[in-house]
């Protein structure tokens, strides 16, 4: 059996090796190097309203609306969810099935995944697009920082914060970012969406 080890070890790395340029082969975008403007180049792991750890790079592969946001918010954050919304009805299907909204938390110490989903669920979103995800909490300051989203914890457990939904491509280079929220969304901001719907993924 010892005899054995040695070449079954040998066979396994002939047949890997076989295996990985087929990988590659699938998703090229996802094996080249970042681009050094992407914001995917800040190493921070993100969990979703499923309990899934990934690495926010793990979102690369086709353009995205980002914002910053917490679940407890009364008032400007289910305005960002209107917005990403509000622009989605502004989209063909072809359209809607090319974009990714992704909706990251200021307050990961209380947004745990069931908070996250709560939101999902009340919201209707559909997770086919958007994804509610919170960093771990040493690291909000860093995304915050990537997307340009000023913010400060009060002493009543709210968020005194900026708003905006930024679009990047699918590389995560930023292209566009609105400051106007609402159902009503900036038709300038919408065209440049719909701009980069149009380019190959």
């Amino acid at each position: 059996m010892k005899r054995m080890l040695p070449s079954l070890l040998a066979a396994f790395v002939f047949l890997a090796g076989i295996a990985a340029p087929a990988v590659a082969a699938q998703s090229p975008a996802a094996q080249s190097p970042l681009p050094r403007d992407s914001i995917y180049q800040l190493p921070v792991q993100l969990t979703d309203q499923d309990g899934r750890t990934q690495p926010w790079s793990a979102l690369r592969g086709k353009p995205r609306l980002m914002a910053m946001f917490y679940t407890s918010c009364q008032y400007i954050c289910p305005l960002i969810v209107d917005s990403g919304k509000a622009i989605e009805k502004q989209l063909d299907e072809r359209e809607r099935g090319r974009i990714g909204i992704v909706l990251i938390s200021m307050d990961p110490e209380r947004d745990d995944p069931a908070a996250l989903k709560k939101v999902v669920e009340q919201r209707k979103l559909d997770t086919s697009r958007w994804t509610l995800a919170s960093p771990p909490t040493g690291e909000v300051r860093a995304v915050a920082g990537v997307l340009d989203t000023r913010y400060r914890a009060l002493a009543d457990g709210e968020f005194n914060h900026t708003s905006s939904l930024v679009l990047v491509d699918a590389d995560g280079r930023i292209l566009a970012r609105t400051d106007q929220m609402g159902s009503k969304p900036d038709p300038e901001f919408v065209a440049k969406v719909k701009q980069a719907l149009r380019q190959p993924l």
